[in-house]
């Protein structure tokens, strides 16, 4: 045991660039998804009946022509769901499995039908003969404001200092207002839920769902038994992006009610243009205010409302405009605001989750105020926004009255500034625009500083599980999910780290409610920072007991051991690991431990509008190049430089990509993903021939990445690192900030574009005409 030397360093450890785990099965096709799995003999197939009205009473429904069709075992509709029917996440019971008695939105499953095959339930449930009374309906946020509808859940206000009084001594003011378009979520693999019926209550179901312990509730709430009968499984999903947080749970239901009442598997998974009609997307939002401020560009005061399209139910409106007011001061210091959301009821699909989680809705608000002041005085935008930067005592407390403690943006914005050239790339874009008549460019450099932490302080707790067996392999299983992001392998190779071994020796097993429970979701971008620290909390139990036995068995003090790579140090002894776990457990050490984590500091009184809901803030910029066709609205992105924190990353080669397709999917919301519903509430951009989603073509022609490699958290978060899912998003705010530049170029800069979002070419040449009209006096 002593001639052995111990590995200059284990492989796979943490700040490594690791492959995701199931990359090589990605690409091959090999990873194995809830479509995938081989189906037991006679599993049913369910598939949903959708309202075909906005908002109507139900006065009949005939399914005499749906049960007669070949092959269908039966019609599921409210009065077969044995416990509640209702999957409200806000506990609101606004939000039924099944509608009864009245539609509030166009596609709102009614019924499900059972059949043998996936295809006779789809055909047979087009099969159905209802009758209708229609009633007036709301599409948009604002109609629905004229029409007085509620709103769905208690609105949020922020204030701090005297607005009024800022407003008033303010040397300049202006107003304006923004539409802020919604989005899909458009996963590669929809939703999807395959149940297994069990012995008395129980029931096995594999979802794809962010949130495993909230479907465990909801199945057990619709069926009517205790959470203890359900098992949810999710090995990984073909992306979530938050629109698996709530909305999977539908679908569970689904699927389990039939499989109890059945007795056999049943499957269920919707059509594209179903599951986009059926299922939320991004709150698209209504942004009104009013500012205050000097000759400087400096910020006197703010005062705005934003109103968010929620739909018929509250879902998660309410954290989601919360979370838009906490991000509308984005890197900015505002000494008098008022901030206030309109969560407004519609008659459409209730709204919900999506990466940012409204963060990204008030950041664009932000950022249109900042560029509203450098057109009214004639300056680069990015100088008014180096003026209202966050700064030292007295210019560092947010609107929710939280101190931002760890602020690096301006040396961000400063490290960008220069590597990107910005400077002498303006100045050749304002030359270029005097030189061509057609053409025009725009350049814009836009910060961003986010949040992290669930606002709803119960969600920031995670547990994990961690077996080590005698044969020196590692078993560890948590409550996150994998959705492509790479969690399994961050959380593995904390575990390596802590052990000390290489990473092939640690397997993560799929998400299981059977093993670690009452799980948050994975969402808000804590899944490395919560499910890391769980896990490496259950391996330092062990260890530590790993530790004691040693001591004991091989008469050194404790402090005499040590994890090495590969190898335990025990006094002058060199041990192999999987010798000395041998060992141990023929000492009889236990080798398993349930880790648990909470994030500490945080704490938020919503009715007061103020705490510290963020545990700390993750920092980022982009400068993008954009060049538009004055005579189409068409344009292309040039060029893209990126500047992000991630603290001291876990896997830089899984951050990196996190920033790249956050960008990319960030640049799709603001620029081509329309949602478009015609008067009748139907949802029309349904599909990929109707809704464009960014190709590999659209991405920036030069795309330059990097990582701010000398950040390094200040906070004790997992290895120091920084959440990455979401705050990459809203550096894409740099294109639409840039095709504005671009329009403004038409009327000599003098006015402000106001360009709504998404920037469609339609939008574009609109705006380019009517400041080609404003500057000619038409």
């Amino acid at each position: 045991m002593n001639s052995i030397q111990p590995m200059a360093r284990i492989k796979g450890g943490v700040h490594e660039q690791q492959p995701h785990e199931s990359g090589h099965k990605h690409v091959s096709g090999s990873a194995e998804y809830i479509d995938d799995m081989p189906e037991p003999a006679d599993t049913l197939h369910a598939y949903l009946g959708l309202s075909q009205r906005a908002h109507a009473d139900i006065l009949s429904i005939d399914f005499e022509a749906v049960r007669a069709c070949a092959g269908v075992i039966g019609v599921l509709t409210a009065d077969d769901i044995p416990g509640h029917n209702d999957v409200s996440p806000a506990g609101k019971h606004d939000d039924p499995v099944f509608a009864v008695g009245k539609v509030e939105f166009h596609g709102q499953p009614m019924f499900a039908v059972i059949a043998e095959t996936r295809q006779i339930a789809r055909n047979a449930a087009a099969k159905v003969k209802v009758e209708y009374r229609d009633l007036d309906h709301a599409i948009d946020v604002l109609d629905a404001e004229k029409a007085g509808y509620p709103l769905v859940i208690d609105p949020l206000k922020l204030e701090r200092g005297d607005i009024a009084e800022g407003l008033a001594k303010a040397t300049n003011r202006l107003s304006g207002e923004m539409r802020i378009g919604g989005q899909d979520h458009f996963y590669l693999e929809g939703h999807i839920a395959f149940a297994m019926p069990g012995e008395d209550d129980e029931v096995t179901v594999y979802s794809s769902t962010q949130h495993p312990s909230e479907t465990q509730h909801m199945v057990g709430h619709v069926l009517g038994v205790p959470a203890n009968a359900v098992t949810v499984n999710v090995r990984r999903m073909g992306g979530g992006f938050g629109g698996k947080e709530t909305q999977a749970n539908l679908f569970a239901a689904v699927a389990a009610v039939a499989a109890k009442k059945y007795k056999r598997a049943v499957k269920i998974r919707p059509d594209r243009d179903d599951d986009m009609v059926a299922t939320g997307k991004r709150h698209d939002f209504h942004v009104a205010y009013e500012l205050g401020f000097d000759d400087d560009g400096r910020i006197a005061a703010v005062d705005a409302t934003f109103s968010a399209r929620c739909g018929f139910s509250a879902d998660l409106s309410g954290p989601v405009t919360d979370r838009a007011l906490f991000h509308a001061d984005n890197c900015y210091f505002y000494p008098n605001v008022r901030l206030r959301s309109r969560p407004l009821k519609t008659n459409t699909v209730s709204n919900t989750a999506f990466r940012g989680f409204g963060g990204p809705q008030g950041m664009v608000g932000g950022e249109r105020m900042i560029e509203d002041i450098a057109y009214a005085l004639g300056k680069d935008p990015l100088e008014i926004r180096k003026a209202n930067f966050y700064g030292g005592t007295g210019r560092n407390v947010t609107p929710y009255h939280q101190t931002v403690e760890d602020n690096i943006i301006p040396q961000i914005v400063a490290e960008l500034e220069a590597s990107s050239d910005y400077a002498a790339r303006r100045e050749a874009v304002l030359a270029f625009n005097r030189g061509s008549r057609i053409i025009k460019c725009g350049i814009a450099l836009t910060p961003v500083k986010f949040g992290i932490s669930f606002t709803k302080t119960e969600y920031n707790q995670a547990g994990a599980l961690v077996h080590v067996y005698s044969d020196g392999s590692i078993h560890l299983n948590h409550g996150g999910t994998e959705m492509g992001q790479g969690l399994y392998t961050k959380v593995a190779q904390v575990v390596a780290d802590e052990f000390q071994v290489d990473l092939d020796r640690v397997k993560v097993t799929a998400t299981t409610t059977a093993k670690v429970p009452n799980t948050s979701a994975t969402a808000a971008s804590s899944g490395s920072d919560l499910n890391g620290m769980a896990a490496a909390n259950a391996a330092q139990q062990i260890k530590a007991r790993l530790v004691d036995f040693a001591a004991e068995h091989y008469a050194v003090a404790r402090n005499e051991v040590f994890f090495e790579p590969n190898t335990v140090r025990v006094g002058n002894r060199l041990i192999p690991f999987a010798d000395f776990i041998r060992t141990a457990y023929g000492a009889r050490v236990q080798l398993s431990a349930a880790g648990f984590y909470k994030t500490p500091k945080i704490h938020w009184n919503r009715a007061e509008g103020r705490g510290r809901p963020f545990y700390y803030f993750a920092y980022g910029a982009s400068v993008s190049e954009v060049s538009i066709d004055t005579l189409t609205g068409e344009y292309q992105v040039d060029r893209t430089d990126i500047l992000h924190d991630v603290g001291k990353s876990l896997n830089p080669a899984l951050d990196l990509g996190q920033v790249e397709g956050a960008f990319v999917q960030g640049m799709g919301w603001l620029t081509t993903e329309e949602l478009w519903w015609d008067a009748k509430g139907r949802l029309r951009t349904h599909a990929p021939s109707t809704y464009k989603i960014p190709l590999a073509s659209d991405r920036p022609r030069q795309f330059n990445v990097e990582l701010a490699t000398w950040s390094v958290n200040r906070e004790e978060t997992i290895r120091r690192s920084k959440a990455v899912g979401e705050p990459p998003f809203m550096l894409a705010i740099s294109v639409l900030e840039a095709i504005s530049m671009a329009v403004a170029s038409v009327a000599g800069y003098r006015i402000a574009p106001r360009l709504d979002a998404p920037a469609t070419p339609e939008r574009v040449l609109m705006a380019v005409e009517r400041l080609r009209a404003a500057r000619s006096g038409k």
